[in-house]
């Protein structure tokens, strides 16, 4: 089992392109079940989980695969309207489908998703959504079965309790084809639901008010065939400005929105990181008292703190200066790597959904070991700047999120290589 081996205490230096966004990719990559033709997305990320995706639509009979960073999807024969627990069991976004087969064929069978191992996200908010627009819904050992109504599904007033990203997107694509008018009220605002929306428009659907809380979707009959370029990836950015922070490095990053990390850079300032943006380059500083300056954090939907980068930036907090709270409102269970930077030497008290770090002026190496995508990268930032040699182990976890850190990180002047661990 592939695992890092990492030795501490070295600056970064130099510049590192950002990738497509992954949260962008794997709704778009569902939606082409929506075009009966070839689907083309560019600046695709090569991951674990575009791979799943990949697999999943294939079990389905769209064909697929790479070409460099390009994605070509042909959905023309897609011959089955079922999602397996084998696949899906891997991956939360493979319910991602469940709109596109309902809105296609009128009847879907997913599997209840799987994923990473903290807390539950549950697809309550998905199966009301279909049901607004009119599918009958039930849930059928372990699988969510879902039947359109005679004539398809109809358009609909859809209201959020809350503001879900995944509930959100399946329900933007089936509203593509039902007939009539829908809206998605307290809709999520995030940038990834403004390029699927810009993706499904690409492509013929009628849609308006992406990036507010209020979507609008008149339904087509049809959706074309498209070629679209992906987004960059907002927290592959984030996480590779924190190594630069935690390493006390001057980095720069290219090919980033910066209005997609608005709060994110605030952050990093309030941080004492020196922030320049210049286009779609973001040049990062060490603090000019030469250490971290402890803040809060409180995770919020966008346009707030994304819950996506609050593993990274509690390790920051690990080696800041003073006391930093750190509070996840959107996943209160998404703090596993509370355990394995305490092994590091972190001082961490977690309380329910909110972490104190009393940060100390240097970790010391350790095995530890990961346990999410995000946990995974929070652990290697936190051994670039442990004194000795931290081993971290099940590094599949960062696979599916972050293509080739090890050697992005290597290009910066990091001392960290892959190997081959042996398996608990």
């Amino acid at each position: 089992m592939d695992a890092f081996r990492i030795r501490g205490g070295r600056r970064l230096a130099g510049t590192c392109e950002v990738g497509g966004a992954k949260n962008a990719v794997l709704p778009m990559m569902a939606a082409a079940l929506l075009i009966q033709g070839r689907t083309l997305i560019h600046r695709v990320p090569r991951l674990r989980d575009v791979g799943t995706m990949n697999e999943l639509l294939e079990r389905l009979g769209a064909g697929g695969g790479y070409s460099d960073h390009s994605f070509e999807i042909d959905a023309t024969g897609l011959n089955s309207y079922e999602a397996p627990w084998d696949i899906v069991r891997r991956m939360r976004a493979s319910v991602y489908v469940l709109g596109p087969l309902l809105a296609r064929f009128g009847r879907a069978r997913v599997s209840l998703p799987g994923g990473c191992a903290w807390g539950p996200r549950p697809v309550d908010l998905h199966i009301k959504g279909m049901e607004m627009l009119g599918a009958r819904v039930s849930l059928d050992h372990g699988y969510i079965t879902a039947q359109a109504p005679p004539g398809g599904l109809r358009g609909a007033r859809i209201a959020f309790d809350i503001s879900s990203v995944g509930a959100t997107g399946n329900v933007l694509m089936a509203a593509c084809l039902a007939k009539g008018t829908s809206v998605i009220e307290n809709a999520a605002r995030e940038p990834e639901i403004t390029a699927l929306a810009e993706f499904l428009i690409a492509a013929g659907a009628r849609i308006a008010g992406q990036g507010t809380d209020t979507i609008t979707v008149q339904g087509v009959a049809f959706l074309r065939p498209v070629e679209f370029e992906n987004i960059p990836d907002r927290v592959e950015a984030g996480t590779y400005l924190a190594a630069a922070a935690i390493t006390g490095s001057s980095v720069t990053l290219t090919g980033v929105r910066a209005e997609h990390l608005t709060l994110v850079l605030d952050r990093l300032r309030d941080l004492g990181v020196g922030v320049e943006i210049a286009g779609d380059a973001v040049h990062v500083s060490p603090p000019a008292t030469g250490r971290l300056s402890a803040i809060d954090i409180t995770t919020q939907p966008y346009p707030g703190f994304p819950t996506d980068l609050q593993a990274q930036f509690l390790a920051l907090l690990c080696v800041a200066e003073g006391t930093g709270v750190v509070t996840d409102t959107i996943y209160p269970d998404r703090f596993a790597h509370v355990p394995e930077l305490q092994r590091l030497g972190a001082e961490i008290r977690l309380l329910h959904n909110v972490a104190t770090i009393r940060g100390v002026p240097t970790l010391e190496g350790a095995s530890v070991m990961s346990t999410d995508i995000r946990a995974s990268s929070a652990l290697v930032l936190a051994g670039l700047v442990a004194r000795g040699e931290t081993l971290v182990h099940r590094v599949y976890h960062i696979d599916r999120g972050y293509e080739a850190i090890e050697r992005r990180l290597q290009d910066l002047g990091a001392d960290i290589s892959r190997y081959d661990a042996p398996g608990p």
